[in-house]
């Protein structure tokens, strides 16, 4: 029997460094993913993004059917367009012993460990809030 994958939940404020904690992590373990949300957005042409990649694309109905068959970890609405994350990439994921990573807010973590309470919630805050002021006037948030 294959060793099954740990869940770990990364969330903090935006710049606080969630982005760069995660990328660590993949590049120095070769047993980490991160995982792909699905959204009704658009892919941007300009960067290239694909389908199964970035994100999984859907129309606005598939991803309603989605929530309405309890498909979705969790999931938010945000500027007319829907995130989440699919059940069935992590699971399939976790289950090849893969250890999968979910970037996401607060809220999105608080629901998925009501539904995974084995996952492990790593919430990361700034060095000072004198530093995330500095990092988002430097990146115009």
């Amino acid at each position: 029997m294959s060793k099954q994958g740990k869940l770990l939940i990364i969330s903090g404020f935006s710049g606080v460094g969630k982005g760069t904690v995660v990328n660590k992590l993949i590049d120095k373990y070769d047993d980490y993913t991160i995982s792909i949300s699905a959204t009704t957005r658009k892919p941007r042409v300009g960067e290239g993004e694909t389908d199964g990649v970035e994100y999984f694309f859907k129309e606005t109905k598939e991803f309603e059917q989605m929530i309405a068959d309890g498909e979705l970890l969790e999931y938010a609405q945000y500027v007319d367009n829907y995130y989440g994350t699919p059940l069935e990439f992590v699971n399939e994921k976790l289950n090849e012993g893969i250890n999968v990573i979910l970037e996401i807010e607060t809220q999105g973590a608080l629901k998925v460990k009501e539904i995974m309470p084995e996952a492990m919630m790593i919430f990361i805050l700034p060095p000072s809030a004198e530093e995330l002021k500095k990092r988002l006037v430097g990146r115009n948030t």
